[in-house]
């Protein structure tokens, strides 16, 4: 994402707690940083995108919103609704505009800049963010209105439904796998015709290169994230009484299966 802003022409300063990793982002053009304060400027614009709300609130310091006074900090962070709302406060205590947009998509959608994303806050903030996410990768950008947590709600459940569909998709394909069909042509029948959806295209695909490689279908997760937005929503739904949440939680979490065609769960 931050290649996709240098690579539009935008002036940038980058900071990143692993700084090797902003390498190739610096080859580009981009100016590293050497805290994450010295990206702030007065009237600037902020960007962060961050594994979780503690790591958003352990970057954006008083001294980081006091260098930013009259600016705006876009966050694409996946984090709480309520860490959000605390968030914004805090900002506008400094004189400093907030707009929340998590992010929808994998790398490989951000490279071919057909990422989707919620936002909300304040409608002259939103204006102001509306190019900077365009420039990022942004394919979609969906108004989610004026109140904090509406965006990051529609992340958590876009997804929780993310989750669920490929979960349901990997048992599915070990019963078919297991009564003796062909899990190509479970995976080709179904996601051209019943079940003709991205989700389904993709991680089908992924399913069977996990089933190529391994032996297994695993669970077409190759990180930790999903596990860290699952814990999110159901922490969410939990407070707003939905225990389905917690239900969910319980039967998408990894099991043994029978010796007959064991899975592992890949947690890097």
């Amino acid at each position: 994402m931050a290649t996709n802003v240098v690579d539009a022409g935008y002036a940038v300063t980058v900071f990143n707690r692993t700084a090797s990793k902003a390498a190739p982002v610096v080859a580009r053009g981009a100016t590293l940083a050497g805290a994450a304060v010295d990206v702030a400027k007065p009237g600037g614009i902020v960007v962060t995108s961050l594994w979780d709300g503690a790591s958003v609130e352990s970057v954006v310091t008083r001294e980081l919103l006091e260098r930013l006074t009259g600016g705006l900090h876009v966050s694409t962070t996946t984090m709480l609704p309520a860490t959000s709302k605390q968030l914004a406060d805090r900002h506008a205590e400094h004189g400093v505009a907030f707009v929340e947009a998590p992010v929808f998509g994998r790398p490989e959608a951000a490279a071919a800049k057909q990422l989707a994303v919620p936002f909300a806050g304040a409608a002259r903030d939103k204006e102001r963010a509306r190019p900077v996410l365009a420039a990022l990768g942004a394919e979609h950008v969906f108004d989610l209105g004026e109140s904090f947590g509406a965006a990051l709600a529609t992340k958590l459940a876009g997804n929780f439904m993310i989750i669920s569909a490929v979960r349901t998709f990997a048992e599915a394909m070990e019963m078919a796998i297991r009564a003796g069909a062909d899990p190509a042509r479970v995976v080709d029948m179904l996601t051209t015709t019943l079940f003709a959806a991205p989700i389904y295209k993709s991680y089908g695909q992924r399913l069977l290169a996990s089933l190529a490689q391994t032996g297994t279908v695993g669970t077409g997760f190759v990180s930790r994230i999903p596990d860290k937005d699952l814990g999110l929503f159901v922490e969410t739904a939990g407070s707003l009484d939905t225990p389905i949440a917690h239900l969910f939680r319980t039967l998408v979490s990894p099991v043994p299966s029978a010796p007959a065609a064991a899975t592992t769960q890949n947690t890097e």
